[in-house]
């Protein structure tokens, strides 16, 4: 039989799966716009430093991010401890994986993303992109193998900060949208909508 605990955790996930599928077109709206914006930077960054023909920062697990950064904002792995500390260990794992195996990969690949997995559980950043990024550090192009742990700054680190960034913008311009949801950050949040309104009214005075 279920425990009341797995109950209460199925419930919850139900319950964020059905509020951030509503169709709410104000939401979808800014939904688009942050991952427009926070992916297009990235790939902004791609076409001013690198050659077209080595997708160097446009790395698919940003992708996957987005959906979750900008399109499921109340869900765990979406937070910014996730989103940043997902990615930067899953690439430390898949570099360092490719180097110690780098002509075996048929057991350099799963073997990344198992142990991805285990050192995002351990320190609790678990987020589900983080995976294809330690994959990709294997069984990328040249480019990307070349980089090395250079891989772990830039594409990965700078990527995540480049998609955070846009998340803490856009996820709360509205007053329905709110990323992270950690409490503290609620607090600070309406301090500062609080101070703001009080000045405007101040000013008009």
């Amino acid at each position: 039989m279920p425990t009341p605990k797995i109950k209460r955790n199925y419930r919850k996930a139900r319950y964020v799966l059905y509020k951030e599928t509503l169709v709410d077109f104000k939401e979808h709206f800014w939904a688009f716009l942050g991952s427009f914006v926070g992916m297009g930077a990235i790939a902004y960054l791609q076409y001013g430093k690198f050659a077209h023909s080595d997708y160097v920062f446009l790395i698919g697990s940003f992708g996957a991010s987005c959906v979750l950064v900008y399109g499921v904002i109340q869900s765990p792995l979406a937070q910014p401890r996730n989103l940043v500390g997902g990615h930067l260990i899953s690439a430390i794992v898949g570099v360092t994986v490719q180097k110690l195996l780098p002509e075996v990969l048929w057991l350099s690949a799963p073997l990344a993303v198992s142990l991805s997995i285990v050192f995002m559980q351990i320190t609790k950043t678990l987020h589900p992109p983080g995976g294809a990024t330690a994959l990709i550090a294997v069984t990328g192009s040249p480019a990307i193998i070349k980089l090395g742990y250079w891989y772990v700054i830039t594409p990965v680190l700078v990527g995540a900060l480049i998609l955070l960034a846009a998340a803490l913008v856009f996820n709360n311009i509205t007053a329905n949208r709110q990323y992270p949801t950690d409490k503290k950050f609620t607090k600070i949040k309406n301090k500062i909508r609080h101070n703001a309104k009080a000045n405007l009214k101040q000013l008009l005075k």
